[in-house]
């Protein structure tokens, strides 16, 4: 059986989708996202020096232990602490998981093989 990590993101609110198109670029398959706000203080932006934006988007994906370190530094090149979305993330290990089907690829079709089409609607 596969083990598991589960990729935590949180990037500004509008980047959950960048976050997860480099995720999906090295092969995770699908996430979640949950709208959310930051707590930062006056103190962090003046030290850090930037504009810290109160809302925030978490993505969580879960992808096999394999792929995770690939995951991890996909997303952070493309919505990193160095780019507008300002993100962070970590991994956190899974013990259990129920309901994910293993991705199984697809085999080319032998050549001359017989395909079934599927029926046409009338």
């Amino acid at each position: 059986m596969d083990k598991y990590e589960m990729i935590m993101c949180i990037v500004n609110a509008g980047f959950s989708e960048t976050v997860m198109d480099a995720a999906k670029e090295v092969g995770a398959r699908g996430g979640t996202v949950i709208h959310a706000r930051g707590t930062a203080n006056k103190e962090a932006e003046q030290f850090f020096q930037i504009y810290i934006q109160p809302d925030k988007e978490i993505v969580m994906i879960l992808v096999p232990e394999k792929i995770k370190d690939d995951v991890l530094h996909a997303v952070y090149q493309h919505a990193g602490l160095k780019t507008e979305g300002h993100g962070i993330a970590f991994a956190v290990p899974v013990d259990d998981v129920v309901g994910i089907t293993p991705a199984t690829p697809q085999a080319p079709a032998e050549e001359g093989a017989k395909t079934e089409e599927a029926p046409k609607a009338e």
